[in-house]
């Protein structure tokens, strides 16, 4: 399985930064975090508000909807009100380019 898909230069995305990704018909949200990247669905498992403009702070984010939280290496849900995990993705850079593996 080797279908890695680019989402942007590693330089455009900041330490504790989150970034909106559209493939395909579906959405994903892209992380930076100590150094490494990391990659989620794009939408709070709540209300399918979009993840990307929420808050990261050490590994966590937070939906700006209702203040559900995720922990973005593993997708699993925090509390209230989300009680179901996120889909996480395989994420690397690779030649200075954030990518995915969807497939």
């Amino acid at each position: 399985m080797n279908d890695w898909t680019d989402v942007c230069a590693l330089d455009e995305l900041d330490d504790e930064d989150v970034r909106r990704f559209d493939h395909a018909g579906r959405t994903y949200a892209v992380y930076r975090c100590d150094d490494r990247v990391y990659a989620t669905d794009g939408l709070c498992t709540h209300e399918r508000i979009h993840l990307a403009d929420g808050f990261l702070m050490e590994h966590v984010i937070e939906c700006p909807k209702h203040n559900g939280r995720f922990d973005i290496r593993d997708g699993r849900a925090l509390g209230a009100p989300v009680c179901v995990n996120l889909k996480t993705y395989p994420a690397r850079v690779q030649g200075g380019q954030v990518q995915i593996q969807l497939a």
